[in-house]
């Protein structure tokens, strides 16, 4: 079915001329390159057209862009159907003999072989062109609506009086089936299914060949704005979702429409794309991910990759992320203009295995707002091996199977850094059997480490082709991990191993506070160690917060551990305790609680009163002014809310555990007290 589109058409030519470009340069520039690929899932060769079109973009950035038309003899209805109206109407406007085949900037009235797109590119691209292209998309996340703005700028004069604009919309990471008769294009599988990429799965324009533009003379500045409502699924049957969040718009002009004539195609672009919204405030997430490779701890770093998608610069956000009933909260300032996009990072303790975790941006510039998404996180379990040494030697022994060239290991640490990798190794001239490697890894102390080995194959060194095993080993001849049971693994398996220095004693005091006043407190606290530790400081957080802010420290001759902060907020109740890193090992005190001086709410200050305290039932809350009342827990959990009238208020804690709460008191005037009590039965 035929999308619906909305073009701004051309004004008269005399009022393009007089505009000013936003996006389009107006110097005289070579052609760019379009390479439309006919392809499909039934054909085995089109992998290796795939594979030419990668290299070809890779080679030539911002110069040149790959078309996958899913169309002919070898596109296929069966899911995922990438088959488009548009895309047929491309296809029979050429002269196709085989597959894969591709037109490269439609200088051809039939079809290429694969093996002459690069020298035909190589031809265009070292042309001049008629014209340049640039332009804008900003699409609505909520309401599917992309708004796209192209300009078009003739450097010099068109042959033609009139040329075709064509805007086409294309999607990455389409996950099916794919024929690959001789596995031309490994990275694009993703286990046993292909990741088809720059589809096309609509043409923007009111033709398949593009809309009418003129004059096409030197000089000209033509703008097009299109309205398209994003499809949810497009193709019939079995169409496939279209992921805004990889989805692309390129957009072309050609000398003439369509037929068997020659009909070149002048220059086109990729359209820079961004999220975005009418509305003042309009953050949006637009990605959450895990930083750093495999690691031997369960604090991960979250990057939440945040959009402004409204047109008011943003600066101040609130951002929870909530993973197994823990939120941590990042108070975010700084100035995100409009269509700009800021990674915030938040540190979070993920338990073994894979944990779902939830993002939300709950205030923006002060606005309360509900911008939320979720993501898994993983934390891959670990070995621990202790070691006196600086450097720790492992053994690995590998039985391979028949097909030894298929077989492949690697010892890598989170950066990505191989510390040693081995194989492939030969094939055996038998139809089946097996030979033992033994390999000898040096792993330095204090390092994570990630073993892998992979089985080209997919079904590891196994079954028919002889039985293998692998093991590792430690100095001693403690076999630390592997599999000795029958080697099927199939494409790959991981182990992690954290080889560590014996951990130290040491023991933190808890820490005393000094010399408080409205935002300043010094810390003092004792460790007890033999040495010198790596890092010391403090972690300081009110106790409305999870969040701590750190503060650096000195550690003098006599163990203690010093520091100071200038950044704290009046009025406010904090919690505080030191820490020390020794050997890669975090030690920490007990915490130390304690209250800035207090500014203002005199009136309430001279009239509050809390009672009895501590309490078994009934806290009872009194003060001239007072409007509300929060009760946090001491992790800085908030557990009650209520609020107050004209003679205070009564809070009932028998839903309230044992121990030291602390209460938040707004005042009429907008200041808060903060006091402590204690629920004892």
């Amino acid at each position: 079915m035929k999308k619906i589109t909305f073009a701004l058409m051309a004004l008269l030519a005399l009022s393009f001329s007089m505009k000013a470009q936003q996006y389009v340069s107006t110097e005289p520039a070579n052609r760019n390159v379009i390479l439309e690929e006919f392809t499909g899932r039934g054909c085995g060769y089109c992998t290796d057209g795939h594979r030419i079109a990668n290299e070809l973009m890779a080679a030539n950035p911002d110069r040149l862009w790959a078309i996958n038309i899913h169309a002919g003899g070898y596109a296929q209805t069966s899911y995922p159907n990438m088959i488009t109206q548009d895309g047929n109407t491309i296809h029979n406007g050429f002269s196709i003999s085989g597959y894969p085949t591709g037109v490269v900037n439609r200088s051809t009235s039939a079809g290429q072989d694969r093996g002459q797109w690069g020298n035909i590119a190589n031809q265009q691209m070292s042309q001049v062109s008629e014209c340049n292209i640039a332009g804008m998309v900003v699409v609505n996340p909520q309401t599917r609506t992309a708004t796209i703005t192209v300009e078009v700028y003739y450097t010099g004069n068109s042959t033609v009086d009139e040329n075709y604009l064509t805007v086409a919309m294309l999607q990455d990471s389409i996950l099916g089936s794919q024929a690959d008769y001789g596995n031309y294009n490994p990275t694009q599988w993703v286990g046993n299914q292909y990741c088809h990429m720059h589809i096309l799965r609509d043409v923007i324009s009111e033709s398949a060949w593009g809309d009418p533009i003129s004059p096409t003379t030197q000089g000209t500045l033509i703008t097009r704005t299109y309205q398209y409502q994003i499809p949810e699924i497009i193709g019939s049957p079995n169409g496939v979702e279209v992921d805004i969040d990889n989805i692309f718009f390129l957009a072309w002009v050609a000398e003439r429409q369509q037929g068997n004539a020659y009909r070149p195609i002048l220059t086109g672009c990729h359209l820079d794309m961004v999220q975005g919204s009418e509305e003042p405030i309009f953050p949006m997430i637009r990605s959450i991910s895990q930083l750093g490779g495999a690691t031997c701890t369960h604090t991960k770093t979250v990057q939440i990759k945040v959009q402004n998608g409204g047109t008011e610069t943003l600066t101040a956000m609130t951002i929870e992320a909530e993973l197994e009933g823990n939120t941590y909260t990042i108070e975010w300032e700084g100035e995100l203009p409009q269509y700009a996009i800021e990674n915030v990072e938040i540190p979070v303790e993920v338990p073994f295995g894979n944990h779902n975790i939830n993002v939300s941006i709950s205030k923006a510039n002060g606005q309360d707002i509900l911008c939320e998404s979720g993501a898994i996180l993983n934390c891959i379990e670990w070995s621990e091996l202790e070691i006196e040494g600086e450097v720790e030697e492992l053994t690995l022994e590998l039985m391979q199977d028949k097909f030894g060239n298929h077989i492949t290991w690697s010892f890598t640490t989170p950066e990505g850094t191989v510390l040693a990798s081995g194989g492939p190794y030969t094939m055996l001239a038998s139809g089946t059997g097996t030979q033992i490697h033994i390999e000898h890894i040096t792993i330095p102390v204090d390092e994570c480490v990630k073993f892998t080995i992979h089985d080209d194959m997919g079904n590891g060194i196994c079954c028919s082709f002889g039985h293998g095993y692998y093991i590792v080993k430690d100095s001693q001849g403690n076999v630390l991990f592997g599999d000795t049971d029958d080697g099927a693994f199939g494409d790959e398996a991981s182990y992690l191993i954290s080889v560590r220095s014996p951990m130290p004693q040491a023991e933190i005091s808890a820490t005393e506070v000094m010399n408080v006043n409205y935002n300043h407190a010094d810390f003092a606290a004792h460790l007890t160690y033999e040495g010198q530790p790596d890092e010391v400081g403090f972690y300081c957080r009110k106790v409305t917060s999870s969040e701590p802010m750190i503060i650096p420290g000195v550690y003098n001759e006599f163990q203690n551990i010093l520091g100071y902060t200038d950044d704290l907020e009046h009025s406010s109740i904090y919690m505080v305790k030191a820490y020390a890193i020794v050997n890669g090992y975090t030690f920490e005190g007990p915490e130390t609680t304690f209250q800035t001086w207090t500014e203002g709410v005199a009136e309430l200050e001279q009239s509050l009163k809390i009672y009895p305290n501590p309490t078994t039932g009934v806290l009872n809350i009194q003060g001239e002014g007072m409007t509300s009342v929060e009760v946090y827990n001491t992790v800085g959990q908030r557990v009650m809310t209520q609020v107050a009238d004209s003679k205070g208020l009564q809070l009932n804690t028998e839903n309230l555990n044992n121990g030291i709460y602390f209460l938040r008191i707004k005042a009429n005037d907008g200041n808060v007290l903060n006091r402590t009590f204690s629920v004892a039965r």
